[in-house]
C-alpha cells in the first residue's frame, strides 16, 4: 500500500470520534443485512423429534411439518407454546425480537399502538396497526442504507466520468455540458417524483433511477474543478509527453488524485440519500406500503403524537446513525485533506 495512503488511515484512526463512528456504521450495516437473526417472526432453530431445523432463511415451512393441524406457514410463538407445555423435549429457539415488519399483533378488546413492554416482547411499541416497531426500524434502516449505497454509486460513476472530462478535454465539450447540467439542475425534482407517482406506484428501482437522473451533478461540478487544476501540473504533462492516452491520464493519474475530495463528499452523500427517502416516504411519495421505512413511521407518529414510542424512536435512530455519518465525513476530510501533506518550495 502507499505509504501517504497508510498515513491518512492512520490519521483517520487517531480521530476516534471519526473512527469509533465508522465502526458503528459499519455494525449497523451488518446487523442490518442479518437482521432476520435478530428480529423475525421465523425461528432460528427448531428442534421437532430429534431433528433439527432452521426456518430462518429456509423456505416456508407448513405446520404439518412440526405435528400441526395447517398446511399454511408454522406460527412459531405457539409452536414454542405448545413444546413447553408438552415438554417432551421439542423446543424452538426465537429471536430476540419475535416480530417480522409485517406482521401485525393484535390483542383482544385493544387497539393498537400499543406502548412499549417487555413482556411482549415489543421492546419500542407497535404502530397504528399493531407491527412492531423495533423491527420497522431495522429493516427500514436496511432499505435506507442500501438505496443511499447503491444511489452513490451510480451517483459517483456518472458524475466522476463526466466532470473529469469536462474538465480535462474543456472547451466545446465543457460548454455543452456545463449547458445541459444548468438545464437539468433547473428542473424540479419533487415534481418529477409527484407526477411520476401519480401515474405509476413508484418501487425501489423507479426511486433509485429518478434520484440518481439528478443526483450526479454535484460531484461533477467538483470533480470538473479539481481535473481542471490537476491536468496543469507537472506529473499530468510528464504522462502526456510519455505518450499516454487520455483514458489513462484521467483514470489512472488524475481521478486517483483528486481521492481526497471523494472519499470526504461520501459519507455527506449518504447521509442526504437517507434524508432523501426519508422525506419522500413522509410525504406519501417513497415506496410504496407496507415497506418498512422511517419516513412512513415519522408520518404515523406526527399523525398520533399520544403514541410518543413511534416518534421518538424514529428520531432518535435518524439523529444517531447521521451523527455517526457525519463523525465519519468529518474525519476523513481532515485525513485525506491534501494539504496536510503537501510540501511547497
Amino acid at each position: 500500500m502507499n505509504p501517504l495512503t497508510i498515513k491518512k488511515i492512520k490519521r483517520f484512526k487517531s480521530i476516534k470520534r471519526g473512527c469509533y463512528s465508522f465502526i458503528f456504521f459499519t455494525g449497523l450495516c451488518l446487523l442490518s443485512l442479518f437482521a432476520e437473526c435478530l428480529v423475525n417472526s421465523r425461528a432460528l432453530m427448531v428442534c421437532y423429534k430429534g431433528e433439527y431445523y432452521f426456518p430462518t432463511y429456509g423456505k416456508m415451512m407448513p405446520g404439518k411439518t412440526f405435528g400441526l393441524d395447517y398446511e399454511y406457514e408454522t406460527n412459531y410463538k405457539k409452536l414454542k407454546k405448545i413444546f413447553s407445555a408438552k415438554n417432551k423435549g421439542n423446543y424452538v429457539l426465537m429471536p430476540l425480537v419475535p416480530y417480522n415488519p409485517y406482521e401485525n399483533d393484535l390483542k383482544k378488546d385493544d387497539y393498537p399502538p400499543f406502548a412499549p413492554s417487555y413482556k411482549s416482547k415489543h421492546y419500542l411499541g407497535t404502530d397504528n396497526i399493531g407491527r412492531d416497531v423495533l423491527a420497522r426500524l431495522l429493516y427500514g434502516f436496511r432499505t435506507a442504507i442500501f438505496f443511499s449505497l447503491i444511489l452513490l454509486a451510480v451517483n459517483y460513476t456518472i458524475g466522476i466520468s463526466i466532470g473529469s472530462a469536462m474538465g480535462y478535454f474543456g472547451k466545446k465539450f465543457d460548454l455543452f455540458f456545463q449547458r445541459i447540467i444548468e438545464i437539468w439542475s433547473n428542473i424540479p425534482f419533487l415534481y418529477v417524483i409527484i407526477i411520476i407517482s401519480s401515474v405509476i406506484l413508484p418501487n425501489f428501482f423507479i426511486l433509485l433511477f429518478i434520484m440518481a437522473l439528478f443526483g450526479w451533478i454535484g460531484i461533477t461540478w467538483t470533480i470538473r474543478t479539481m481535473t481542471y487544476k490537476e491536468k496543469e501540473k507537472e506529473y499530468i504533462l510528464a504522462a502526456k509527453a510519455a505518450g499516454a492516452s487520455d483514458y489513462r491520464i484521467i483514470f489512472k493519474h488524475i481521478i486517483p488524485n483528486t481521492l481526497s475530495v471523494i472519499v470526504t463528499f461520501a459519507p455527506f452523500s449518504i447521509s442526504s440519500g437517507i434524508v432523501a427517502l426519508t422525506s419522500l416516504d413522509y410525504l406519501g411519495f417513497g415506496l410504496p406500503a407496507p415497506t418498512p421505512s422511517w419516513g412512513e413511521l415519522l408520518a404515523q407518529g406526527s399523525a398520533n403524537m399520544s403514541a410518543w414510542w413511534i416518534l421518538s424512536s424514529v428520531i432518535a435512530a435518524m439523529a444517531i446513525v447521521l451523527i455517526a455519518v457525519s463523525f465519519i465525513g468529518e474525519a476523513a476530510r481532515e485525513a485525506f485533506d491534501p494539504k496536510m501533506y503537501a510540501i511547497y518550495e
